[in-house]
């Protein structure tokens, strides 16, 4: 199958969360109780995240990043869900740290002015570009876009190959025949040179830049779309509740999930207009599900290691109870996860996507061999933690004693308790509890072929 391809400027976006209950004595400023940690790629490097964990392509991002410590954990973060080419970096990688108390952005600091340097390209940046099924170009201003020779290689594949551009201020013009630019509406009207609303300024810049189709994105009210097929620009608006059950929106990240999801649907065959629709529908859904911050991680510098009692990193139970207090939705799910394989993987992707925060509860040691017998677990409880706590779709894990999870759920009290489709025709011991605090169990398809106990059995053949 053919590579999606991302090419833009990846940022390391931080959110320091906590609470604010009192002034500072010195000025009249809100002291944050500082409660965690919270990292994530930013900038291009969301938009290739956001691809990367939604669609079955392999995603690679063209990006360019730093060496220093910033450059390093970004890189980290990347690795997990996409291939990087990466090209080099003057100066220090774009950290960008959002203060939040109660779920408010509080201030923004912003630290590291670096610039994709215009070095030779690595040759399978060539190879992947000519085999792309779609390419999505992000542009942060840092550079990246305004390559010579990538731009040059845009150029030579715009005519066949979908591109959708999201552009940036401090950033280039797209390349001439890019399939759908993305602008913002304050963008449009900036480059569209004193046009006197979104409409007017989408035809503009379609001409002006040369693009089959301009999509000026308008927040809450879905986006302007101009296409040479269309007599005049029109308006795809946001579906009737789409964005409508979020009590709490953090816009974050919304134009790159908008961005993302025009690209896939160009590489699946959509026309533009389809495309757009569905990015609008993607878009909407994304910020009412708690916008980037759903992909965020706690990082690692602020974690500890699961401790005696089987809680890893940040407690579940104090996640439990941010969760609760924003209104938003936590999902949980559990198992033995020995020997974690792409069954796994998949189970724990899909349940992250029923709500706002996921808790994974793991079986101890003890436990599993009471339910797998002697041999088992091949994996001890501590690094099967650690390796779900890295999982950029686990926000928490919690090792429990018993053979069911009930004691553990009862004082998580998650909105959705997930397990597999394996499940189905018996009643689970622990769904009592959830379903006592007014919780649902949801039971997703499994990956045939996937098991522990069976990848254990073809091993000793």
């Amino acid at each position: 199958m053919k590579p999606l391809v991302v090419i833009g400027d990846a940022l390391l976006d931080v959110d320091i969360e906590g609470s604010a209950t009192r002034l500072c004595p010195e000025a009249p400023v809100p002291v944050v109780d500082v409660e965690g940690e919270w990292v994530r790629p930013g900038g291009a490097g969301l938009a290739a995240t956001l691809l990367a964990t939604r669609t079955t392509p392999e995603v690679v991002f063209v990006t360019a990043l730093g060496t220093d410590a910033t450059g390093h954990r970004l890189a980290s973060l990347l690795a997990r869900d996409v291939e990087v080419l990466r090209l080099p970096l003057d100066g220090e990688t774009v950290r960008k740290t959002r203060v939040r108390a109660s779920g408010q952005s509080v201030t923004r600091l912003d630290t590291g002015y670096g610039r994709a340097a215009e070095d030779p390209l690595p040759a399978r940046v060539r190879r992947v570009l000519d085999d792309a099924a779609a390419v999505l170009v992000s542009d942060y201003g840092r550079g990246v876009a305004a390559h010579p020779e990538l731009r040059r290689l845009l150029t030579e594949i715009a005519g066949n190959t979908p591109v959708v551009w999201d552009p940036h201020p401090l950033g280039p013009a797209p390349v001439p025949g890019v399939t759908v630019a993305t602008p913002n509406e304050r963008e449009a009207l900036a480059a569209s040179g004193g046009c006197v609303n979104a409409a007017k300024a989408a035809e503009f810049v379609r001409r002006d830049w040369h693009c089959h189709a301009t999509a000026v994105t308008l927040g809450a009210k879905g986006a302007v779309l101009a296409g040479p097929d269309s007599a005049a620009p029109v308006t795809v608006p946001v579906p009737d509740g789409a964005a409508l059950t979020a009590q709490r929106l953090d816009t974050c990240g919304a134009g790159d999930r908008f961005a993302s999801a025009a690209v896939a649907a160009l590489a699946d065959g959509a026309d533009i207009t389809d495309a757009v629709v569905s990015a609008v529908d993607t878009a909407s859904r994304f910020v009412a599900a708690g916008g980037a911050s759903a992909l965020s991680v706690q990082d690692t510098a602020h974690r500890n290691e699961p401790d005696a009692t089987g809680v890893s990193g940040h407690s579940a139970f104090d996640l439990a109870e941010r969760v609760r207090r924003r209104g938003e939705r936590l999902v949980a799910t559990g198992g033995c996860f020995d020997l974690l394989h792409a069954g796994h993987v998949s189970l724990l992707r899909q349940a992250r996507a029923l709500g706002d925060a996921l808790v994974v509860c793991v079986n101890s040691d003890d436990s599993v061999r009471r339910l797998k017998g002697p041999g088992r677990p091949v994996v001890t409880a501590t690094d099967r933690a650690r390796l779900l706590a890295e999982l950029s779709c686990v926000d928490a894990v919690v090792v429990f004693e018993e053979s069911a999870p009930s004691a553990v759920l009862e004082r998580l009290r998650p909105d959705v308790w997930v397990k597999g489709g394996d499940y189905a025709g018996g009643e689970l011991p622990e769904a009592e509890v959830v379903r006592r605090h007014g919780g649902e169990v949801v039971l997703v398809p499994t990956v045939d072929g996937y098991s522990t106990t069976r990848l254990l059995q073809e091993a000793n053949r």
